[in-house]
């Protein structure tokens, strides 16, 4: 049986689709991938921590930014939308779109069933090619958890969990901490079996 073809985008291809689109894409070796959809507790995560980043970051010059603008991972071609990132000044923008930036220093997934493999394994993977990128911070939707990995000076990734509402994360690339309950705030978790 012969299979379709998946037509080859090129990059400039691509970001003239995705910017017209109604479906957020990810983008790969000339391929489209379209993006899952999210859940009440997705976003809840979401809101409470880019408002704590808010807050930690006030007065200074960094940008929390939020699903909709890409990050581009140069050494892969990856154009992806983390969940948050944050740049620091100045921000390395792709184009003059402002819609791509190429610098994030601190990443923020938040994981669901569908994508969990995926963002602790290859995502994370391209992520850590990007030379400004220095914290990795992986929230659990279904439990209080969290997965904060911090690249240490000789390049390799130093892994910390936290399951304790009282646990506080220490980002050291922005200089901000974060309690783990004020992440979780209003998250209600399906029961457990």
């Amino acid at each position: 049986m012969a299979t379709a073809s998946v037509p080859y985008l090129t990059p400039e291809q691509y970001l003239e689709i995705e910017r017209k689109a109604e479906v957020r894409s990810e983008y790969l070796n000339g391929e489209m991938f379209a993006m899952a959809g999210s859940t009440f507790n997705h976003n809840r995560i979401l809101r409470n921590t880019e408002r704590e980043l808010d807050r930690g970051l006030a007065g200074r010059k960094c940008d929390v930014f939020m699903a909709d603008v890409k990050v581009h991972v140069p050494s892969t071609g990856l154009y992806t939308y983390p969940d948050i990132a944050v740049v620091c000044d100045p921000v390395q923008s792709l184009d003059q779109a402002q819609d791509v930036f190429l610098n994030p220093v601190l990443i923020v997934e938040v994981l669901s069933p569908s994508t969990m493999k995926y963002d602790k394994g290859h995502k994370f993977g391209h992520y850590r090619s990007i030379p400004s990128f220095r914290e990795y911070l992986v929230l659990d939707q279904d439990a209080m958890h969290a997965e904060h990995h911090v690249r240490q000076m000789d390049g390799k990734w130093l892994l910390s969990d936290y399951n304790q509402p009282t646990d506080v994360i220490h980002l050291e690339a922005i200089d901000c901490q974060l309690t783990l309950a004020s992440l979780y705030t209003l998250v209600e978790f399906p029961p457990t079996a």
